[in-house]
């Protein structure tokens, strides 16, 4: 019972600077580059979901609005110097 309300974790991989064909990555070629945990809620007015995706410490990396068209807009947040 107590899994249920636990935040899921997910690998969060980079595979920008891998070279290859077709749509297939191969797993020597992917970099775990930290951890995620992902929280969608989803306004009642516009139709619009909202997704937020945070690093392993819940601090907000990236917010990802989706509307019900299909279009969507991101804002991702760098906290480094």
């Amino acid at each position: 019972m107590s899994e249920e309300f636990k935040d899921q974790v997910f690998k969060d991989i980079s595979y920008r600077n891998i070279s290859g064909d077709g749509n297939v990555i191969k797993a020597k070629d992917a970099v775990i580059k930290g951890f995620a945990k992902i929280a969608i809620e989803e306004d009642s007015h516009g139709g619009v979901k909202i997704v937020l995706k945070k690093d392993d410490k819940d601090n907000i990396k990236e917010i990802k609005f989706i509307c019900s068209c299909g279009e969507t807009k991101s804002v991702i947040l760098d906290y480094s110097e």
